[in-house]
């Protein structure tokens, strides 16, 4: 079985990348075309994507999964409308493909260019969310590049019922089918196959929970850019406006509890603890938010869900109606702890003085930083720049939303007229 698998896996890559070679000498008005199609194409087969979609939601439900998954795994012809919006925005942005980067004319008269190319064959791993598989094909195919994809088995059929329907535009519209590829098996094994596909598969992107991206980063042989997991912090500093923050905290926690741009933790300034938390503790309630709190919190609270919180609740993606809250001496304590426990993704500070606004901005290492508004805003489609394939928190390659041009790289172009190195 293991030998089949690994045949599976590798020629359906093969195809993928030769699929990659002619893509990537495609027009931008051929591009542009195919993207459309797919947008068109899942706005026509919406029906039975969600028929594929119930089949999952169905499993699911019946596996015991969490709601914060059941929500991301969840398909509508709202979210399906969504995915082909942003395909559409894909469609608009400057071809990112050909773009000279830099030019000069170096000292002997070579003419020299950095021109933007794509990266070729694309291999995308993530769990629980299918439209996942829209984003990461539209983008691939908009920027030249192929793709091999690999759903979550909690989401198998929605995801290999959208790949169809999108690598059928693809073809409709004069380019190579195998440029949008799923894996179809189940088979855990598929995945360490893929990434151990050093030569054919040129990037790795996997997108999902920390345990899902430690396994790629550690065992893949190929590059790969790290999509990171988000405990994302609010702090509520002295000088915060306290309706602000209470809509700031309410939309960053509850708007959306299954994604990773939501709020994990909330820091509150010592000085208006009394004044902010009992509020803010009773909404958070209200809206059903199991709060795990220190012990100046526990004194604060009047409300029926609410934990002591212990050391590993500073650290952790709940992903769910769970939040950890903690009161803070000052503003050098709020970022040393966000420094500690945060994982770079999406931080927030809420304030009227302005310059502890820039200190936090200035300070807070992360790949977005607010002050004053939701960290439900760090997202490539909120970004403008059209639907995205992930959130990196690395620092090399891609950081933060990234989209079209993170999967371009590029080359050297150089223009002679019988030059030769003395």
């Amino acid at each position: 079985m293991a030998d089949n698998i690994a045949a599976y896996v590798e020629n359906l890559a093969q195809a993928a990348k030769a699929a990659s070679r002619p893509l990537g000498f495609a027009s931008d008005e051929q591009r542009v075309a195919a993207v459309r199609g797919m947008a068109t194409a899942l706005r026509r087969n919406a029906d039975a994507i969600i028929a594929a979609n119930a089949l999952d939601m169905d499993a699911a439900r019946a596996a015991g999964t969490s709601e914060g998954l059941l929500d991301r795994l969840l398909l509508t012809p709202e979210r399906i409308e969504g995915m082909a919006r942003g395909l559409e925005s894909l469609a608009i942005l400057p071809d990112p493909v050909g773009r000279v980067l830099e030019e000069r004319t170096i000292d002997c008269g070579l003419n020299l260019q950095k021109v933007s190319v794509p990266l070729g064959l694309v291999a995308m791993v993530y769990e629980a969310r299918p439209n996942v598989t829209s984003d990461a094909a539209g983008i691939c195919i908009r920027t030249g590049n192929a793709c091999i994809l690999r759903g979550g088995s909690i989401a198998q059929n929605s995801c290999v019922a959208i790949a169809h329907v999108l690598a059928d535009a693809v073809q409709d519209a004069g380019l190579p089918r195998d440029a949008v590829s799923i894996i179809e098996t189940t088979d855990r094994a598929a995945t360490d196959v893929l990434m151990g596909l050093r030569g054919t598969v040129d990037v790795l992107i996997p997108r999902g929970g920390a345990g899902l991206i430690r396994h790629c980063v550690e065992n893949a042989y190929v590059p790969v850019i790290e999509t990171g997991t988000g405990n994302c912090h609010i702090y509520v500093h002295e000088s915060a406006d306290f309706d602000k923050a209470r809509a700031i905290v309410m939309n960053s926690k509850t708007q959306r509890v299954g994604v990773c741009n939501a709020c994990e933790s909330l820091l509150v300034d010592e000085r208006i603890a009394d004044a902010f938390l009992p509020q803010m503790l009773v909404e958070l309630d209200a809206a059903g938010v199991l709060v795990h709190g220190d012990e100046r919190t526990r004194d604060l609270a009047d409300i029926m869900d609410f934990v002591d919180a212990t050391e590993e609740d500073w650290g952790r993606e709940y992903l769910a109606l769970e939040i950890s809250v903690k009161v803070v001496a000052d503003e050098d304590e709020a970022i040393a702890h966000i420094g500690r426990y945060g994982t770079g993704h999406s931080e927030a500070i809420v304030a009227e003085d302005e310059q502890a606004c820039e200190r936090f901005l200035r300070e807070v290492d992360a790949s977005a930083v607010y002050a004053n508004a939701s960290t439900r805003f760090t997202d490539g489609g909120e970004f403008g720049l059209g639907a995205e394939i992930g959130i990196s928190t690395q620092k090399l390659h891609a950081r933060g939303p990234f989209a079209a041009e993170a999967l371009t790289t590029y080359k050297y172009v150089v223009r002679g007229e019988g030059q030769v190195r003395p």
